[in-house]
C-alpha cells in the first residue's frame, strides 16, 4: 500500500461531482480500482466490475475499503463519466511528474510528442469528429508525462505550443511530427495545379 499512497493522494484531491448524500463509495478508491482493472485488461464498465468483485477481499485487505461488496457497473459508469477530465489531467501530471522527479535519468532528458486519434470516439449522430490527443512521452523514463485534447477545430501545431509551454521542457531534446517543423506559416492561397 506504501507505494500506491502518494497516487492515492492526488486521486482524492479529484473533484467529486456527487451530492454528499448517499456516497457508498470514495471516489479515489472507485478511479484507483479502475486503473488497476484497465491496467490488467479490463475495457468495459462491466470488466472493472468484475474486476473489483473478484478481487475484493485482496484489495479491502490491501488498501482498507470497508465495501462490503463492489459497486455495481452501473455506479462505476456513473462516477466515472461525471469526472471532470481537467481535474483528473491534473491528477495524472502530478503522478508523473513524481515519477519522473523520482528517476535518476543521467544526461540529457529526451521527449516524444504525438497526437493519435482515439478509435471509436467519432460520433456521426452528433457530427462529431473522432478525439484527437496529444501525448507527451518521456523517453528515458518511459512515462507519458501529459495528455492534451486538440480542439476539433484546429489541428495540432498549437496544441503542442501549448502543451510545451505548460510542461517546462528546459534543455530537454523533444521530437515532434514534420507538420511541427515550420517557421512560419504561410499565408498565401496554394499555387494551383500545373496543366
Amino acid at each position: 500500500m506504501a507505494s500506491f499512497t502518494p497516487l492515492v493522494a492526488l486521486l482524492a484531491e479529484i473533484e467529486d461531482p456527487r451530492r454528499a448524500e448517499g456516497k457508498m463509495y470514495r471516489l479515489a478508491d472507485v478511479v484507483l480500482f479502475a486503473i488497476l482493472a484497465i491496467v490488467a485488461g479490463a475495457n468495459s464498465y462491466r470488466t472493472i466490475h468484475s474486476f473489483i468483485d473478484v478481487h475484493l477481499v485482496r484489495l479491502r485487505k490491501t488498501f482498507g475499503v470497508p465495501w462490503r461488496k463492489a459497486p455495481a457497473y452501473t455506479t462505476i459508469r456513473g462516477i466515472l463519466r461525471q469526472l471532470d477530465a481537467a481535474s483528473v489531467e491534473a491528477a495524472f501530471r502530478a503522478h508523473a511528474a513524481a515519477l519522473n522527479a523520482a528517476v535518476k535519468s543521467g544526461g540529457q532528458r529526451h521527449i516524444a510528442i504525438d497526437g493519435k486519434a482515439l478509435r471509436h470516439s467519432f460520433d456521426n449522430f452528433h457530427d462529431r469528429r473522432a478525439a484527437h490527443m496529444l501525448s507527451a512521452f518521456a523517453s528515458d523514463t518511459a512515462l507519458v508525462l501529459a495528455h492534451l485534447d486538440c480542439d476539433d477545430k484546429s489541428n495540432e501545431i498549437p496544441a503542442v505550443q501549448a502543451l510545451l509551454g505548460t510542461l517546462g521542457l528546459t534543455g530537454a531534446v523533444v521530437t515532434v511530427d514534420a507538420m511541427h517543423c515550420q517557421k512560419k506559416r504561410s499565408t498565401r492561397p496554394p499555387r494551383a495545379a500545373y496543366t
